[in-house]
């Protein structure tokens, strides 16, 4: 795009004891000023938690758990302790002291598990949680490669309520959901499918917990990035971590590409905003895990980036 005001995002800000598979589904808890972090695939999959001073720095190294499945996304409880997560087949709690793993809602049978798993997910206002999943066969194929043969993939997206109720948004056509997040009104949906290189948006009706008129924003397919984890400032733009293009993008509400925030790592993940004022992005990235990797890339690590301008607030906490 001819003008596009592009922005060094910089080098890695903190480095994990190994590089990790991939990075994911940071967050950042105001009241004692950590950030937690997963890597999804690692063997074992890893939670990480780690203290940040009054400045938004690094204090110290992060404390490392070891989980007992893959785990791609976690969101705080409110007024309970631990987290609410996407593991490969549903929906589990996690002590935060010990990471065990509490089972609540098995969605994908366990001989399914070749077929489809869990990914990306949010909180919405309301407290509700929503988990996307990933057609494993689907996906194989690369991006934006899915032949007409294959048929519509079998990627669903699910809402888990406070109540426990379980509820089926999307009913296929999902290869690897993504980016989950809500404009600042509540009234919009934002929905990724990285594979398929596209976000969706989607009216959404807050009290119900209800989307319709489903439409394409932003279209990726003859350009390059898959759009990844995202967060949306108080202006109502995406940052969008661009997965294989080392960038965090930044777009409109009208789908409209502001700028690009460029960094050392290749596979950009997914954000949050942190900091004592949510004016900080978070980063978390993965290695680059092709047959020749380029020699300077810092994926597996976790990046930084201050706005001069705009600012976020925190994520919302599952209701239950």
């Amino acid at each position: 795009m001819a003008g596009l005001e592009s922005i060094n995002g910089g080098k890695k800000w903190y480095s994990c004891p190994e590089p990790m598979v991939l990075g994911e589904a940071p967050i950042f808890r105001a009241s004692d000023s950590t950030l937690h972090w997963v890597d999804c695939l690692s063997e074992p999959s890893r939670l990480y938690i780690l203290n940040i001073d009054d400045e938004g720095e690094a204090v110290g190294e992060a404390r490392v758990l070891d989980l007992e499945d893959s785990v791609t996304v976690v969101f705080f409880r409110k007024d309970q302790p631990g987290y609410i997560a996407a593991y490969y087949q549903g929906v589990c709690f996690i002590d935060e002291e010990t990471g065990k793993m509490d089972i609540v809602k098995e969605i994908i049978p366990t001989d399914q598990r070749d077929e489809l798993r869990f990914n990306d997910g949010g909180i919405d206002a309301k407290g509700r949680f929503w988990l996307a999943e990933i057609d494993k066969k689907a996906m194989a194929f690369g991006p934006n490669k899915l032949p007409s043969s294959y048929g519509t993939p079998r990627g669903r997206l699910w809402r888990y309520d406070p109540d426990g109720s379980l509820h089926m948004m999307i009913d296929e056509g999902v290869i690897c959901g993504n980016g989950l997040g809500w404009s600042p009104d509540n009234k919009t949906m934002y929905f990724h499918d990285s594979v398929a290189m596209v976000v969706w948006a989607y009216d959404f009706h807050l009290e119900t917990g209800k989307i319709t008129n489903k439409r394409l924003l932003i279209d990726r397919r003859d350009s390059f990035g898959e759009p990844d984890g995202m967060v949306v400032d108080t202006e109502g733009n995406l940052w969008i971590a661009m997965f294989d293009s080392n960038r965090v993008m930044v777009f409109s509400p009208s789908g409209r590409h502001l700028k690009d925030i460029v960094f050392s790592a290749r596979n950009p993940a997914c954000t949050t905003w942190g900091g004592k004022n949510f004016d900080i992005i978070y980063i978390a990235s993965g290695k680059d895990r092709r047959a020749n990797p380029a020699p300077n890339d810092e994926g597996g690590h976790m990046f930084q980036y201050r706005p001069t301008t705009g600012r976020g607030q925190p994520k919302h906490e599952f209701n239950g």
